[in-house]
């Protein structure tokens, strides 16, 4: 077995070399897929995860605008259309200049099996620029916005592909990019999610993906009869997944006690509150400074620079941030101070090495693809309201999502489970696997 699927990794490699954020992703699901298809004839022989890593169709593009001092710009866009076999292509948007092929074709993989999890017809796909809108003006984000999609636009639709926001993305650049989309089809349709409430968008759309986490986070605990209230919840980042998992967390009783940005982490022995979390999003979502201002308003916190927060003593830990950023080390000082739930918000935050030091202590490990699907299921309930021309109430998305986060729970269950542990690596790679697999083989060699 390890012979198949080391032939299958070089395979991959050899064809995608210098893309180490690719060739991760698709090595986690390998080393857990490969066995299940050699084990059942329906899959084996088909090549249908040599299928699945190749994209369906990547697109690159320029991206030139001009700055407020008529200065002109250019950057890169790009769009990985990477499998359609259970629906449309569906995935965020990411604009920072960390942004190039490697990490879209990633996200890009990844999103075939969150979709899939979902049980929504949603197929999966990645785009974004090296765009960085941090310290632009609104003008000047508008301007590359309708740069980049007078380009896009000619490659999405509602039963196409249909892009989101991501690192970079919000609810002001979704805004800009739907505009010029529906000047230049003269048309209004649902072709990205995320929208403003008032103009097509759905209730708990922006904090879906934080919500999803804690409810997937809940479901594990509750496997092991244990809950969230009164743990005490590490949480890394500061943007949107991070503020609305902290603000779930408190609401079902838990204790957060750190946030963090690239400039360090805040650490509040007290807890952090709705007061305090309010604080913070006024911090981030409109001053846009950086997280170290929570120590003016709230003396008794304490803010440790450039540093991770995984070194503090916790219950659960929940990585919101960005790829790679709990290393074994980490992983190590979590196992250490106790932690028993590491749950991840952000796509793909810990390393291999890390999740192999989870499992062999028995730690319950939840996988991106399978925890933060929240905000990817949340889009396709947008996606219906759309078709539907209606808007759902805020109970109602929000007891949907929970239900989804709970139907993925049972899936992982299903073939991670095994007598004293569930891998739940194994089981959202399998059970994401299953439905696209079964779908591909129906519509022949594509």
């Amino acid at each position: 077995m390890k012979k198949i699927i080391e032939k299958f990794i070089n395979q991959v490699e050899s064809r995608n070399k210098n893309e180490p954020e690719f060739l991760q992703a698709v090595t986690e699901v390998a080393e857990t897929v490969i066995p299940y298809i050699v084990k059942n004839d329906i899959y084996y022989g088909q090549n249908i995860l040599l299928r699945m890593v190749e994209p369906e169709r990547v697109i690159s593009f320029r991206v030139a605008w001009i700055d407020d001092y008529e200065q002109i710009q250019v950057n890169r866009g790009y769009r990985v259309e990477m499998n359609s076999a259970i629906g449309p292509y569906k995935g965020g948007l990411r604009f920072h200049p960390s942004v190039n092929l490697s990490i879209l074709k990633f996200l890009a993989f990844e999103q075939i099996f969150k979709n899939s999890l979902t049980t929504l017809p949603m197929g999966g796909g990645k785009g974004g620029s090296d765009f960085n809108p941090r310290g632009r003006t609104d003008t000047e984000v508008m301007r590359f916005c309708q740069s980049f999609m007078t380009e896009l636009f000619r490659h999405i639709g509602p039963n196409r592909d249909i892009p989101a926001g991501d690192i970079g993305v919000g609810s002001r650049e979704i805004g800009f990019l739907f505009g010029q989309y529906k000047r230049l089809k003269n048309e209004f349709t649902g072709v990205l999610t995320g929208k403003g409430v008032t103009w097509g968008g759905s209730l708990i759309r922006p904090e879906a993906t934080g919500y999803g986490v804690v409810y997937f986070a809940e479901k594990m605990l509750e496997f092991q009869n244990k809950s969230i209230r009164g743990k005490k919840v590490v949480i890394s980042g500061s943007g949107n997944v991070a503020q609305y998992a902290a603000e779930k967390v408190i609401k079902l009783g838990g204790i957060v006690i750190s946030m963090s940005d690239s400039t360090g982490f805040i650490l509040d022995k007290e807890g952090i509150n709705i007061e305090k979390l309010n604080y913070i999003m006024d911090i981030k979502n409109v001053k846009r400074k950086r997280i170290n201002e929570y120590i003016s308003k709230f003396p008794k916190a304490e803010f440790h620079e450039n540093r991770s927060p995984w070194g503090i003593k916790c219950d659960i830990a929940l990585p919101c941030a960005t790829q790679n950023e709990l290393t074994h080390l980490d992983a190590k000082k979590l196992i250490d101070n106790k932690c028993i739930c590491v749950c991840e918000g952000a796509n793909m935050p810990s390393t291999p090495e890390a999740i192999n030091l989870f499992h062999k202590n028995k730690i319950l490990f939840a996988p991106g693809k399978a925890s933060n699907a929240g905000g990817v299921a949340v889009s396709g309930l947008e996606m219906a309201q759309n078709s539907l021309r209606y808007n759902w109430s805020r109970k109602e998305v929000d007891e949907k999502l929970r239900t989804i986060m709970n139907d993925i729970h049972e899936s992982c269950l299903i073939y991670g489970k095994s007598e004293n542990y569930v891998n739940y690596v194994k089981g959202a790679n399998i059970a994401g696997f299953v439905k696209v697999a079964d779908a591909m083989l129906a519509q022949g060699v594509v």
